[in-house]
């Protein structure tokens, strides 16, 4: 693992960017990939630890990216943010993450595999319906006081 490139990705709805740094840190590739060219193009990448932000999708791609044989690391944005270097823009987002994933206790965020990812969006789902129907009681409770009825 000592000798292993870090490749930050910067996920996006269809162009990604991609930056490869080697051992020492140094950047040694930098790559604008569309969604389609993703996968293929980091399966004839030699074994490397991928690093994302966490976001909607990056569980999905780490998945997919450990099929290939890579080590993932999922980083939270905020911990990401001190390594984006001046004005903001998705190449120096990958450079930024994977500086981010070069430091050795950087923390990340487990990824979660498909029931892990159902179980949370039943919940998500189940809190916003009982969000909504005491939203419901309490406007119909109000509008019911205006004329007189508790």
């Amino acid at each position: 693992m000592q000798n292993t490139n870090i490749i930050g990705l910067d996920l996006a709805k269809s162009v990604f960017q991609l930056s490869v740094l080697d051992h020492r840190g140094n950047e040694i590739k930098k790559k604008q990939l569309k969604r389609a060219q993703v996968l293929p193009f980091l399966a004839k990448q030699p074994t490397s630890v991928v690093a994302m932000e966490a976001c909607s999708g990056s569980h999905y791609w780490a998945r997919q990216l450990a099929k290939l044989g890579h080590t993932v690391k999922v980083i939270h944005p905020r911990y990401v943010k001190p390594f984006v270097q001046v004005n903001k823009n998705d190449t120096r987002d990958a450079l930024g993450i994977a500086e981010a994933a070069s430091r050795p206790t950087m923390p990340t965020v487990a990824v979660k595999n498909v029931e892990q990812q159902d179980l949370q969006a039943l919940h998500r789902v189940r809190e916003r319906i009982v969000k909504e129907r005491v939203a419901v009681g309490n406007e119909l409770r109000g509008l019911l006081a205006e004329y007189g009825v508790i």
